[in-house]
């Protein structure tokens, strides 16, 4: 399970001491290094399945210090690691014996009212953004777990409640900066580097260290309508036909995330219910509350539900509902591909091996997608499979090392079976597994060109700690 272009190390790896003491006099911000207190804190992400020993952490300020790390380790031959959020399962965000780029402490974000645009940094985490944009009634379609950070997400696409009416995270970036392999700052936008921008939107992180983002902001009321209903495992085959029949001709406003799941032992749900097989259908609609109960009213009556929990609420507080459900140094493992067609084998498949999870903290989820998403032609941005109205996501969580051989096996099991499905095909970004599969199942008939680009802007490919795609030399 070694991630793409990652050594194998069984020890610690240091900088040699007149280096570290160059890159350290280059830094405004703070470098971590083994022999640092704080080091043993500042190497983990999220995913606990991550245990990764970088020969150093460059902690950066600011823009200036992005550029001292990335001709350090060009200079260095040392494989950098981009920190923003750390969330990304794969673990990205580190690695063995190569330099951590952490971009943590650079979160600011300005929102400009006049042009509804949000400038944020490349630290910023998603609750940062809605933070600031819902002060002026605005958003921004990005995730939904707000410690997620907002570049890893919008690099790979970025999919969120808004999605079906905004697009994704990416399609709504409007520039970026951007450090290149050759420590040149650019700035990729449809007025100068279009092309840099082009394969930012859905290319990954292959292209430079990106320092800050602009994005296109939405009207958003402070309260939406959140869809949150809990179905028996006994009724999921015939609530998911239900969604499937509702999905055909929903509102463009309307975004449902139907997953496999296990009742919370929780004061919200029944006693009786607890640990008991369910499918829930999560969801978001941005109008009237009587639109949305008359939009949600038919995936809220197609059973007899355990619990429904659907209501206004605040836009944020629907952003940090799954917050809990993520938190750090649990294990994770998710793997995805996408759907041309919710068939009846893969609602078959969803019950059935879905709710046979080794871990209840797993689930199996279908993002319902198309509306924005499918708007724009497949080779308009660098992210190609935005024609399909479905994606399935098999998501493994669990708490201990013990189990993960169980867990990472009913990942791989699940989205291989259905990868044998006709109408099944592709990967997304953010739901890569370790990066395993070749990068080309993610980009399609855009890898040519990503090549090329990749060519142009990182020939040696010193950012390969990704999805990678080779320069085409």
């Amino acid at each position: 399970m070694k991630s793409t272009g990652e050594p194998e190390t069984e020890q610690i790896e240091h900088l040699p001491e007149g280096d570290e003491q160059t890159l350290r006099a280059s830094l405004a911000g703070t470098l971590v290094t083994p022999e640092d207190e704080a080091y043993d804190e500042a190497r983990q992400v999220w995913n606990g399945m991550i245990d990764k020993f970088p020969a150093a952490i460059a902690r950066c300020t600011g823009t200036a210090d992005v550029v001292a790390a990335v001709e350090f380790a060009r200079d260095h031959d040392l494989l950098p690691a981009v920190r923003g959020g750390g969330h990304n399962v794969s673990g990205n965000a580190t690695c063995n014996g190569g330099l951590v780029i952490d971009l943590s402490e650079m979160d600011g974000v300005h929102v400009d009212r006049r042009e509804q645009t949000v400038r944020a940094e490349g630290g910023a985490t998603l609750g940062d953004v809605d933070r600031e944009t819902q002060l002026h009634g605005l958003a921004t379609p990005l995730g939904v777990v707000s410690q997620t950070g907002i570049g890893g997400l919008t690099l790979s696409g970025g999919m969120g409640h808004l999605r079906r009416e905004y697009g994704l995270a990416s399609d709504n970036l409007r520039s970026a900066e951007v450090v290149t392999a050759d420590g040149e700052v650019r700035t990729a936008s449809e007025e100068a580097d279009s092309d840099l921008l082009w394969a930012l939107k859905g290319g990954g992180g292959n292209f430079g260290v990106v320092t800050s983002l602009e994005y296109d902001l939405h009207p958003i009321s402070p309260d939406v309508f959140a869809l949150f209903v809990w179905y028996h495992g006994d009724d999921g085959r015939d609530a998911l036909h239900g969604f499937r029949e509702w999905a055909a001709d929903a509102p463009r406003e309307a975004s449902v995330l139907p997953f496999t799941a296990h009742v919370p032992d929780i004061e919200e749900f029944p006693e009786a219910a607890w640990g008991e097989p369910a499918v829930v259908f999560l969801g978001c609609y941005d109008g009237s509350e009587d639109e949305a109960t008359e939009t949600f009213e038919p995936l809220r009556s197609l059973a007899e539900p355990i619990a429904d929990l659907s209501g206004a609420m605040d836009y944020t507080e629907l952003q940090t509902m799954l917050d809990e459900d993520y938190p750090d140094g649990l294990r994770y493992y998710w793997k995805s591909v996408f759907l041309t067609d919710l068939t009846d084998a893969v609602i078959d498949q969803m019950i059935d091996h879905g709710l046979a999870s080794p871990s209840k903290l797993s689930t199996v989820d279908v993002w319902h997608l198309g509306g924005a998403i499918a708007d724009p032609d497949q080779d308009e941005t660098a992210f190609w499979h935005r024609d399909k109205p479905y994606l399935l996501n098999y998501e493994a969580n669990w708490e201990d090392p013990a189990d993960d051989d169980e867990n990472v096996a009913w990942v791989r099991e699940g989205i291989e079976t259905a990868r044998d499905l006709a109408v099944a095909g592709g990967q997304y970004g953010n739901f890569p597994g370790f990066n395993e599969d070749p990068a080309q199942i993610l980009f399609g008939d855009n890898y040519a060109r990503l090549s090329a680009l990749k060519a142009l802007y990182d020939p040696d490919n010193l950012f390969r700690r990704n999805q990678n795609i080779t320069p085409n030399q």
